[in-house]
């Protein structure tokens, strides 16, 4: 299981306030994580936020 995975079932709800702290255009349909879709997942918030996959990646981990 890797860190997104890992976030996303323990304290999700206090991983989405940051990114929506750091990110206010970002929305509850944008940050629902469905489990098996994590790649269609980052690719969304990639395109939402201009950021590259690793970028995205990098700043989730850091929350």
């Amino acid at each position: 299981m890797n860190k997104i995975e890992y976030r996303a079932k323990g304290n999700w709800n206090e991983v989405k306030g940051k990114m929506k702290q750091g990110y206010g255009d970002l929305t509850d349909d944008d940050l629902t994580y469905e489990e098996g879709k994590q790649d269609e997942w980052l690719g969304k918030l990639q395109q939402k936020l201009g950021k590259a996959k690793h970028e995205v990646k990098e700043w989730i981990d850091s929350l």
